[in-house]
């Protein structure tokens, strides 16, 4: 690989690597959804800090030297088998054709 990389500029910028890691959720509220009317000599309203879920999430990415290629949740109740993993590499070919067309149609 180290002589491949020297031969050729490109060859890093081809490479699409991918990793999973358990990640906790939030409930997430926007600003403009926490905006709240109040007249003005009522006092700020409280507003309790969002915390960290005691639920995870698996998070399966793939990324390139640039950009993030592709990214997914486990669903909830899902078995990782050999099955599930087929489905992800199938979507992460529509994405890299979708997104890499130079590496797609050049078969890279």
């Amino acid at each position: 690989m180290i002589s491949k990389a020297e031969s050729d500029p490109t060859f890093i910028k081809r490479i699409i690597t991918g990793d999973e890691m358990w990640v906790y959720e939030y409930d997430t509220q926007s600003k403009h959804q926490a905006n709240e009317w109040k007249a003005s000599n009522e006092p700020r309203p409280k507003k309790p800090r969002r915390s960290q879920s005691k639920k995870k999430a698996m998070l399966t990415i793939f990324m390139n030297y640039n950009d993030i290629i592709q990214h997914e949740f486990l669903p909830e109740d899902q078995t990782v088998n050999k099955e599930y993993y087929l489905g992800v590499m199938k979507r992460l070919c529509e994405a890299v054709r979708q997104k890499r067309k130079d590496l797609w149609t050049n078969n890279s």
